[in-house]
């Protein structure tokens, strides 16, 4: 079989099929020849060819058998001249020669036909509608052999329309059934491939008539269940990265691995793998560039806005960044504008003028310079500042978005001209520092409306100068008592508090008064209550406390000067008065000598404050009745161990016996409670012996 048989582009016409292959005579059927003498298969072999020229050539040869018509001019009798025969075809042995020869030749000739295997067809060149079924089958094996769709198509149209009850249809059917699953398989291969709409449109060119179509449509559903599913799940990775979830996203990513399919298991899953990394890493510069903004720095925020601008267009994140461009402008304008409500016009201008232009703000960024710019003059204060103000904000076009807040500063200046001229006629009124004048510049400064721009200021500065003339006013009622107080008795202290009452509430100076007067009115109460407390005092060092409690009483319920000292002296009184009765009924309880009475009388004792001059006696008593108790737990150890050990554990800790104690019950739980014996000691191993076998000595 030669390459020449495989039909690589057949033409439509010899490519044809016949309108009715059945009704075909039996000459055309597999192992039989077509009329007219020639091959079966069409073919042009060589053989053929020599013949034909043979023929063509020694055509006059051929009229031999023909009839001879008398009547033409070329077929007169011949002479008797001519019928003498050559003098070498009378020879005996170039007959004899020739009769030997001939024979052979023959027998030579059709030995050789005999054995000489047909030609294959050539496929290309056939005439369809007259090719045998054999031929057709053997064309269409060729076709499917090369394994490509378009082939197999062409094989299963050779073949596919022979009728039920041909010979050769059992073998057809294999054969349709056998490429139409190559089809179905070249169908898969361009499914895991990557192009699902090619492995439909392959896998829908099957024929519908042929057994196979009817695994169609089951493959199309599950290639098209296959791509849904991955599609759903690299849309939801997808979508996770834009939440920027990069661990879901590798958890989705995980899936496609799973997928029947090549293409999403392998390319796609490599390929949303660097996309997350990639969209990760951009996550990371977002984050970065977000914590950035929000520290409020400039520097930062155009930080900020260099590592958003850097996200290419390809990342996920790209659309987050472009949106974050113009929100961290948005901060900077902000910031701009927060020093501009502190009337910090120049840094407000700076902060500005560094917002880029990629952040899409120009126009809001123009007027707020142009409108920085104006209240920047407007904020020297004067009628010069304010008429420049005024020119530049008229600058602004009524088309801008900030034009009717630049004609509502307009209107606010124009007020505010008038208000500073006044201020300032106030302001040099005020500075010749007397009463007439500060009272004069008070009265025009109140002539500014109270809704006037400058109605706050002018209010600030008619305060100050009112404190100005009170103070005046008021200063030598406080000199003189200063000067009256200066005695310290009780009657100049009077004196001074009735001159510096004269001072009203609301003046400036009432504060500083009634400071002084709260201090001479100290002085004046203690110099009245020091007797009382001082005798109280006296009956305590006496021994009487109940009396001398009794006495500083009225003084700290009274709310003096005096008051908190008197108090800390009844607390303190009190305090000695309860560490006495105490001590005594610890002493009383102690007689008894039981355990209980003793724990309960160093209970009390112990309640003596360590300020207390009785502490030294309590301390003495708390150890004789630690030592004690110690004595009846080692007493109760001859006959009960375990209420020995409880009493003993009565003892509190930082008394004399308190140690000892803890020693004594420590040998009374050993002796409850005793350590089991050590195990004897494991006997030594020694290696077994071997038995001796005794010598045969004979």
């Amino acid at each position: 079989m030669t390459e020449r048989d495989i039909p690589d582009s057949w033409s439509s016409g010899k490519a044809r099929e016949p309108d009715k292959i059945g009704g075909s005579s039996k000459s055309q059927q597999f192992g039989e020849t077509p009329v007219f003498g020639a091959p079966a298969t069409g073919s042009t072999s060589k053989s053929m060819k020599r013949r034909n020229k043979k023929d063509s050539v020694s055509g006059a040869s051929r009229t031999e058998g023909l009839p001879i018509d008398t009547n033409s001019e070329n077929t007169s009798l011949p002479s008797k001249n001519s019928q003498r025969l050559p003098r070498w075809m009378k020879s005996w042995v170039l007959w004899s020669v020739l009769l030997t020869l001939i024979p052979g030749s023959i027998g030579f000739l059709a030995m050789a036909m005999l054995f000489k295997l047909p030609s294959a067809p050539n496929c290309p060149s056939i005439f369809w509608p007259l090719a045998s079924a054999s031929v057709r089958l053997h064309c269409a094996q060729l076709a499917a052999s090369k394994q490509k769709v378009d082939d197999l198509l062409q094989a299963i149209a050779m073949v596919r329309q022979l009728p039920q009850n041909h010979p050769l249809h059992g073998e057809i059917e294999r054969f349709l059934e056998e490429w139409s699953k190559d089809i179905l398989r070249l169908a898969d291969q361009s499914f895991q491939g990557g192009n699902l709409e090619e492995a439909i449109a392959t896998a829908r060119k099957i024929p519908e008539d042929l057994a196979a179509y009817k695994l169609v449509d089951n493959q199309v559903s599950q290639w098209q269940s296959i791509w849904s599913k991955a599609e759903g799940i690299y849309q939801e990775a997808e979508g996770e990265l834009k939440q920027r979830r990069w661990q879901s996203a590798f958890m989705l990513s995980a899936k496609l691995l799973r997928v029947d399919n090549k293409f999403w298991a392998s390319t796609k899953y490599d390929q949303l793998n660097r996309l997350i990394t990639s969209a990760r890493e951009d996550g990371e510069k977002l984050a970065k560039a977000e914590g950035l903004a929000d520290s409020k720095v400039v520097d930062n925020l155009l930080e900020a806005i260099k590592i958003a601008e850097s996200i290419g267009s390809d990342s996920y994140l790209y659309q987050k960044a472009q949106e974050l461009v113009p929100a961290f402008g948005r901060k900077m304008l902000e910031l701009a504008q927060a020093k501009l409500d502190t009337r910090d016009a120049d840094t407000a201008l700076d902060i500005a003028r560094q917002i880029p232009d990629s952040t899409k703000l120009q126009t809001e960024v123009e007027d707020f310079i142009a409108l920085a710019d104006a209240q920047r003059s407007a904020w020297i204060g004067t009628v010069a500042g304010l008429e420049t103000a005024i020119s530049q904000a008229q600058q602004i076009d009524p088309s801008r978005p900030v034009y009717d807040k630049a004609q509502q500063l307009i209107t606010r200046w124009q007020l505010e001209i008038e208000d500073v001229a006044r201020l300032e006629r106030a302001r040099t009124l005020a500075s010749q520092g007397t009463v007439n004048e500060l009272t004069a510049a008070i009265a025009e400064v109140q002539m500014i409306p109270v809704n006037n721009p400058r109605a706050s200021e002018a209010k600030q500065e008619a305060s100050r100068w009112r404190t100005q003339v009170e103070t005046i006013e008021d200063q030598p009622y406080l000199e003189r008592a200063e000067q009256i107080a200066f005695m310290g008795d009780i009657n100049s202290l009077q004196a001074a508090i009735a001159e510096a009452s004269q001072i009203g509430r609301g003046r400036a100076l009432y504060p500083e008064a009634r400071r002084r007067i709260g201090t001479w009115t100290a002085k004046v109460e203690r110099i009245q209550d020091q007797p009382y407390l001082d005798q109280a005092r006296e009956l305590a060092q006496s021994g009487n406390l109940p009396a001398a409690i009794s006495a500083a009483q009225a003084i700290a319920s009274s709310g003096r000067s005096l008051s908190s000292e008197a108090q800390a002296a009844i607390d303190d009184w009190s305090g000695q008065i309860r560490a006495r009765e105490n001590w005594k009924k610890a002493r009383e309880l102690a007689l008894a000598g039981t355990p209980e009475a003793l724990v309960e009388a160093m209970r009390l004792a112990d309640k003596v404050s360590n300020n207390s001059v009785l502490r030294l006696d309590v301390n003495v008593a708390l150890d004789q009745w630690s030592q004690q108790l110690l004595d009846i737990a080692r007493s109760q150890g001859n006959s009960d161990l375990y209420k020995a050990i409880e009493t003993a554990k009565l003892i509190p800790r930082g008394s004399s016996a308190y140690s000892a104690a803890q020693d004594q019950i420590k040998t009374w739980q050993q002796f409850l409670n005793p350590e089991p014996p050590p195990p004897p000691p494991s006997q030594p191993e020694y290696p077994q012996l071997q038995p001796i076998t005794p010598i045969n000595e004979g």
